[in-house]
């Protein structure tokens, strides 16, 4: 549970991942187990609890799936972050404390057992940088207090040193992203301003806003890509007292790839297992060749 970095993907559960990452019949219910012991990893992001809110049964099957050392975060529900507006103008807040509390009694597994490492609280494009909206989050930290929470912004006014300022004054953790580099998407800027340091990786998908929501994240980052990361993220882990970095462009398995990719990159794993050794034979020679010798 000390590990100061820990690498997964957004998710696990995709039926396109069965007969190239899983095998062809895996069942649901066993694709949390093989993402552990077979592919290798200790922590995962949690997404579907932004369009259900998470059940204290479901989240301690998913422990009972996994090794005490594994550790989850878990994704905010949509009614804390994007739909808390009573009206279209986004002008009166909706009364919403008890989807935290709903929320929060959800995750009280996690939490109890030590295996919750932070909540990821992913606001909106339209969620602009003005005062009220700076009390919102402020809210949500009393809301959830004792959990460590990182904030993930889509519109891109928040990256100032104001925001920084005010994530670090209150402990909360910046959601460092990296996008297609297009206009209205969040520059990709390497801060740490809590405790826990978070990196999530989405993808460069250029055609971003006309790709149905599942073609968005088909993109697989090049190994030249990967090592260019290197430099900030050892930053980020030598700044905080732990790190998440997780991989959402997870269209085709690419997520995994590229999250294995990058925990033979730091040194996380010492020696391939043959089916990590299957999964980067998915991976070109060439770009295989060089972290392996």
């Amino acid at each position: 549970m000390g590990k100061r970095i820990r690498i997964g993907t957004s998710g696990f559960q995709f039926d396109d991942w069965k007969g190239t990452i899983y095998p062809p019949n895996i069942s649901n219910q066993d694709m949390l187990s093989y993402y552990e012991k077979e592919l290798g990893f200790d922590t995962v992001e949690v997404n579907f609890t932004y369009y259900r809110l998470p059940s204290s049964r479901v989240l301690e099957g998913m422990m009972r799936k996994t090794s005490d050392d594994f550790e989850f975060v878990v994704r905010s529900h949509k009614e804390m972050t994007h739909e808390i507006w009573e009206d279209d103008q986004r002008k009166t807040l909706k009364e919403n404390e008890e989807i935290f509390i709903r929320f929060k009694e959800g995750v009280k597994p996690l939490k109890e057992a030590g295996r919750l490492g932070c909540i990821l609280i992913q606001f909106p494009s339209f969620f602009w940088p003005k005062r009220e909206n700076f009390d919102y989050i402020l809210t949500c930290k009393e809301r959830l207090k004792e959990i460590p929470l990182v904030v993930e912004f889509r519109n891109r006014n928040w990256v100032n040193e104001r925001t920084f300022s005010f994530l670090k004054a209150q402990n909360l953790g910046f959601c460092v992203v990296d996008e297609p580099k297009l206009p209205r998407l969040m520059p990709f800027t390497p801060k740490v301003t809590s405790d826990v340091g978070y990196m999530r990786f989405h993808g460069r998908n250029v055609n971003w806003f006309k790709a149905s929501r599942e073609e968005r994240y088909n993109y697989l980052y090049t190994p030249n890509q990967l090592e260019s990361f290197l430099p900030s993220i050892r930053n980020i882990v030598q700044s905080s007292e732990k790190a998440f970095i997780f991989f959402n462009n997870c269209h085709a398995g690419h997520a995994v790839k590229n999250s294995l990719y990058l925990k033979r990159l730091m040194g996380l794993i010492d020696e391939l297992n043959p089916e990590q050794e299957r999964i980067f034979s998915l991976i070109e020679e060439n770009d295989l060749a060089k972290i392996i010798h």
